[in-house]
């Protein structure tokens, strides 16, 4: 499953959260008051808590059997799995019903960018109590065992309001064949990239394209990072090293030896259809790979060829209202759906990467059967790089695919980019100070 943050901001919203903080603050639990006394350490009295979800399809039926296997250990624990259909759905529901917090899930998946409001508003729950707890949490040597990164990732001003869930991070898709035929080596950093780009575009008479990237919003804060620059409002779209990154691409889009998917969305089926030699995707996107190529050519996987890479994918956050009871049972379900057993399932069934240290760095995952990641994922996750959570970073970040893809289109088009770039900055400008 292809995860992409199709994040709106739902600006009519606005002035009922803010209006919704009075209330919120009023909540009878609040982040600030827990502490490790006032945590339930045992489910003593059946207890229902809610999750909202946006897992469809395989995903969806992984999320149901590993909650039927919590279920079975913790029978005093219901946990009503509440599917909003995509994350754009789910990013909406979230939005417009803080206008009435006491009808929020217990918890739900979320990028914290979302939440960013909801934990000026004193939504969310402050989950350290938790993790520290020695009765209900997982200790020192345990919090150990989620990775630090992403880890941080799932924090908003300075809190850790979230635990990583469903990861994926991105990676090289290369077709062995035509590297082989047209005296390629896998690239392993974007020099390399470059070059082996033009290489196969070249020898092939310009029937097949070097290489692609599927997020360009990603592309875009990666290359800015690998210049020193973190993605925020003072970066100037216009300026040497933000065209530098821009132009890497469009040149390639202009000269023929680097593509953007556009209306395909994603360069899974270009690949599998062999016009398209190598292309940047997301880990969690193999088996559509897998699925596309079949037994047409055998394909390879290989680490992002950047320093940095960046998480995809959502974290778990939990909301003020709940009762003490439903919290501490949320979090054992949390701490379930982390723990090392479960994300080994998740991973193999889902193709997400396991949060979890033992199970990603595990023999039983890197030699996965079913897909060609895991044996790959331990190195290309070593330096990740989370979007800063501020106010509008979320709307930026997303709408940077849409500017990328303006800029590129003229570049295709043979044109000179700089009027689109231009054009970019406006945008990036304005997302930055809605």
């Amino acid at each position: 499953m292809k995860i992409v943050k199709k994040m709106s901001i739902i600006s009519a919203v606005a002035a009922s959260l803010l209006a919704a903080t009075g209330c919120s603050n009023n909540q009878k639990s609040t982040s600030s008051s827990t502490t490790k006394n006032s945590i339930p350490t045992k489910i003593t009295k059946k207890t229902t808590i809610t999750f909202w979800h946006g897992m469809t399809g395989p995903l969806e039926n992984s999320l149901t059997q590993l909650t039927a296997e919590f279920e079975k250990e913790n029978p005093n624990i219901k946990v009503k799995l509440e599917n909003q259909n995509s994350y754009q759905d789910l990013h909406s529901k979230i939005t417009s019903t803080m206008q009435s917090p006491e009808n929020l899930p217990t918890i739900t998946q979320a990028y914290p960018g979302w939440l960013y409001t909801a934990s000026k508003n004193n939504m969310l729950v402050d989950l350290t109590p938790y993790i520290n707890n020695s009765q209900i949490g997982w200790g020192s040597s345990e919090k150990s065992q989620i990775k630090s990164d992403l880890l941080k990732g799932a924090q908003i001003n300075g809190k850790q309001y979230g635990i990583p869930f469903n990861k994926s991070v991105e990676i090289l898709i290369y077709n062995k064949q035509l590297l082989a035929k047209y005296g390629v080596k896998v690239p392993k950093n974007m020099t390399e990239l470059k070059a082996a780009a033009k290489k196969i575009y070249e020898k092939s008479n310009h029937k097949v394209a070097g290489a692609g990237f599927d997020v360009l919003s990603t592309y875009y804060v990666l290359g800015m990072k690998a210049k020193g620059h973190n993605f925020n409002s003072s970066i100037d779209f216009t300026g040497k090293d933000s065209k530098s990154v821009i132009n890497y691409y469009a040149d390639g889009v202009k000269n023929g030896y680097f593509q953007i998917a556009g209306s395909q969305k994603y360069f899974s089926t270009p690949f599998a259809n062999q016009k398209v030699a190598m292309y940047i995707g997301s880990s969690a996107g193999e088996a559509f790979v897998k699925k596309g190529v079949a037994n047409k050519f055998e394909y390879g996987v290989a680490a992002r060829p950047s320093e940095y890479n960046i998480p995809q994918g959502t974290d778990i956050y939990m909301f003020n209202h709940a009762s003490s009871m439903q919290k501490s049972a949320a979090f054992k379900y949390i701490k379930f759906l982390t723990s090392k057993s479960s994300q080994l399932k998740w991973a193999s069934q889902t193709g997400y990467i396991p949060v979890n240290t033992q199970a990603l760095n595990s023999a039983e995952y890197k030699k996965s059967k079913s897909v060609k990641a895991p044996a790959i994922l331990s190195s290309t996750t070593k330096k990740l790089y989370t979007i800063p959570v501020s106010k509008n970073s979320d709307a930026t970040f997303s709408d940077l695919s849409s500017i990328m893809e303006s800029i590129l289109s003229q570049a295709a088009k043979g044109n000179n980019v700089n009027t689109a770039i231009k054009a970019g900055k406006v945008k990036f400008d304005s997302d930055w100070k809605q």
